[in-house]
């Protein structure tokens, strides 16, 4: 296998062990649901771990630090994964990690990574079509762009889906809205219809998207990827027991993070009034940054207290979770445990944040019966824990086509 510099390929073929095909979902019968936050290890409050992602087709993308590691389950039922880095530019340029600023770079940064990794995971999914012969528009941006056309393609791609949410999630309230402006007089009254609107479009987006089988399994595996971020912050060993009983709602999601946004914007459009349509419209786009950046500070907030005030202001964006996460099959959370060891030393973290973890009912001591122990024996080999524990990963965003991650 080929390994380059700023990457690595790794491959789990025991993860076939489950005998479940990623095309049917293991039925889990007979075991209650954890609820949101429900979940705590001896009553001790959640300790911020710094890992986050997000889900990709058939797979989990975990990030710790400037390390990332995607994780698909092919077709044949191995897992691969994919090691590399990003650097963000919240790092990049000192001014774009300013308070009420990083929010709309961790945004552009979570779309760029979000799209890459997409494309990475549908390409073990990809029908016969590289076998026929491409089409004329095809033929024009290969000889246009060469080389350089998948990254042309992608671009654009987020170019026309940010477009198109700023249509669908801010411009179309505004003027669904106008209908009622002859019966309404208050601006602040407008200012709430209008935040409900673009809530209810976006309820009614998540569940026409979610009918998509494609979807579904992706919110199933975005489920995954909460439970072991929980299972971790409250203090136990990551093996499919544990992860399969922690919550699937987490404060630190991108749809919590979408939410915020449209709360905040109703805040926002209270206050910032003008007579003609066009400029409404103008104001809507030219403060997305700003309430962008406002509602990225609530959401980083919120994901590391644990004070009720902010477990207060966390549950609306958590019961919104339930659209966007559904609860994941073992082989699922298979894939997320692959992803996460592959960048995160979670044995280091436990043991800095939750001294004596070892002595829970959960761990073998190491002996080879803890559940995650095949995936554990590849990443005792060195391939993929970074020793540093937990670090800090701002991931607010969502990307445009539903998938939300976590920071």
């Amino acid at each position: 296998m080929d390994i380059s510099e700023n990457s690595a390929l790794f491959v789990y073929p025991e993860a076939r062990r489950s005998g479940n095909a990623p095309g049917r979902p293991r039925r889990q019968t007979g075991r209650r649901r954890a609820s949101a936050g429900s979940y705590r290890h001896g009553g001790l409050k959640l300790k911020y771990s710094g890992i986050g992602g997000q889900a990709v087709l058939e797979g989990i993308m975990m990030k710790n630090k400037d390390t990332y590691a995607t994780a698909v389950r092919k077709p044949d039922g191995e897992i691969v994964i994919q090691k590399d880095t990003y650097v963000s530019m919240t790092e990049k340029v000192k001014f774009f990690s300013l308070p009420f600023v990083r929010g709309i770079f961790s945004f552009a940064d979570s779309m760029i990574l979000g799209m890459k990794t997409l494309t990475w995971s549908a390409s073990f999914f990809e029908d016969d079509e590289e076998d026929e012969a491409p089409g004329r528009f095809e033929s024009f941006l290969i000889d246009k762009f060469g080389e350089k056309m998948e990254s042309v393609v992608m671009t654009a791609v987020m170019i026309f889906s940010v477009f198109m949410a700023i249509g669908i999630f801010m411009v179309l309230p505004l003027l669904i809205a106008g209908f009622f402006r002859r019966f309404i007089q208050s601006e602040t009254v407008m200012a709430v219809l209008e935040g409900v609107i673009r809530i209810g479009i976006f309820i009614a987006y998540i569940k026409i998207i979610s009918r998509m089988d494609d979807i579904r399994r992706t919110f199933m595996y975005h489920g995954s990827e909460h439970k072991c971020i929980n299972c971790l912050e409250n203090g136990l060993v990551l093996n499919v027991e544990n992860v399969r009983k922690s919550s699937k709602e987490h404060k630190r999601c991108g749809t919590s993070f979408l939410l915020i946004v449209m709360v905040i914007s109703i805040l926002f459009f209270m206050v910032v009034r003008v007579d003609t349509i066009w400029l409404r419209i103008v104001s809507r786009i030219v403060l997305i940054p700003v309430i962008a950046g406002v509602s990225y500070e609530v959401l980083r907030l919120a994901g590391t207290s644990n004070s009720k005030i902010m477990d207060i202001i966390s549950r609306p964006g958590m019961w919104m979770q339930g659209l966007t996460t559904t609860e994941p099959d073992d082989s699922m959370i298979e894939v997320a445990i692959a992803a996460v060891e592959t960048v995160f030393d979670w044995r280091a973290y436990l043991d800095e944040n939750f001294p004596g973890w070892q002595k829970s009912r959960h761990y073998d001591g190491g002996n080879g019966n803890d559940e995650s122990s095949e995936n554990d024996k590849v990443s005792r080999n060195g391939k993929g824990n970074d020793s540093e524990g937990a670090v800090k990963h701002d991931h607010a965003a969502a990307v445009v086509a539903g998938c939300s991650g976590t920071e």
